[in-house]
């Protein structure tokens, strides 16, 4: 996705700036193949990496310093389903090849308020199992000097510092270690031979159902909100009572109860207040947290006007209840087959939630 947070396809970028968008049908297992030697233009010098706030995991990096290594750059935000479908082979490149003399690099840039908190991005490197370095790009000092525009992006780096190739979304990933085994090999390491990383991703790091996915991503704040269905729209930054019409067309959500429709994301004003959605995935998720941190919400998932059962989330029990703790990403349905059309309901048992965005898979 790009920095509006395109419907979740994978980017393949023909030239810096400028993309395509296809369709990924990775397996999730990669396999050993014997390709032919891909051609790697020089793209640019690899930009400073000095507009950096921080840095998790190690000290500070500079471009200059990293000359003689071939670097990885990967700009991810924590609460990105597109990144986080992605992040089981970079963390299996960054393990496989980190004493070959790779260098992964994860420049977290965030997409919300709420992840440029570094104890937030610090928690969930944790939970992540995110052990490469990492930069705190809070300014877009990083992103900017990239030209980047997608999350995730990955951009490759040979020896000399210079960019020979980038990806923009998911996909590709037995492509992409090739190239990383092809400037390993162009630098003089030997023996890095051509088997190609076994990933079995798990939970909400599996790869999404493409096939069956009809479901854009889609925001729930004013700013980029689309198709909200409640009677008499959304009165932008003021308390209102919402209701629901009783169904929804394809893709589009309606409030129920007493919320705030703020820039960012809506808020619950009062306590059994609902959101309902109309999708076709396999898999449904929220991001989502609690408007006052350590105060958790309650909340109840219904699927089709009932407990989601089987088809409950990773954060949602077979009754379809869960709480709200931390913000981040909630996975909140996983649907077996036949996907189709269905209709998700979340009442929030207590006030207070930020909600910001719906996600599918």
């Amino acid at each position: 996705m790009n920095a509006n947070r395109l419907l979740p396809v994978a980017v393949l970028a023909i030239g810096i700036g400028a993309a395509s968008v296809t369709l990924s049908q990775d397996k999730g297992m990669a396999h050993p193949m014997k390709p032919a030697t891909i051609r790697l233009p020089v793209e640019g010098d690899v930009p400073s990496l000095g507009g950096a706030a921080g840095w998790l995991n190690s000290p500070p990096l500079t471009a200059a310093e990293l000359r003689g290594k071939v670097v990885l750059i990967d700009f991810w935000t924590y609460s990105c389903i597109n990144w986080r479908r992605s992040l089981p082979y970079v963390r299996a490149w960054a393990e496989k090849y980190k004493s070959r003399g790779l260098v992964v690099v994860g420049v977290h840039t965030p997409e919300f308020e709420f992840e440029k908190n570094v104890d937030n991005v610090r928690g969930a490197v944790k939970a992540m199992r995110v052990d490469y370095p990492v930069a705190i790009d809070n300014d877009y000092a990083i992103w900017n000097a990239f030209r980047n525009n997608s999350w995730p992006a990955l951009y490759f780096v040979d020896v000399r510092g210079r960019i020979r190739h980038h990806h923009f979304g998911e996909g590709e990933y037995d492509k992409a270690e090739v190239i990383i085994q092809q400037l390993l090999s162009e630098a003089g390491v030997p023996g890095i031979g051509r088997d190609l990383v076994a990933v079995d991703p798990r939970g909400v790091e599996a790869a999404a159902d493409w096939v069956s996915l009809r479901s854009p991503e889609n925001y729930v704040g004013y700013e980029r909100t689309e198709n909200f269905a409640s009677p008499g729209g959304a009165a932008l930054g003021k308390r209102r009572v919402y209701a629901a019409p009783t169904r929804l067309n394809l893709n589009h959500w309606a409030l129920s109860g007493e919320w705030t429709v703020e820039k960012e994301a809506t808020v619950l004003n009062k306590g059994n207040g609902r959101i309902v959605y109309r999708f076709h995935a396999r898999d449904l998720h929220i991001v989502m947290g609690p408007a006052v941190r350590g105060s958790p919400v309650r909340f109840r998932v219904l699927i089709d006007g009932k407990a989601p059962g089987v088809a409950h989330g990773i954060d949602v029990d077979e009754q379809g209840n869960g709480a709200v703790a931390e913000p981040r990403m909630y996975q909140l349905i996983r649907q077996p087959k036949p996907v189709a059309d269905r209709q998700f309901e979340i009442e929030f048992l207590d006030p207070g939630v930020q909600v910001f965005s719906f996600t599918f898979g």
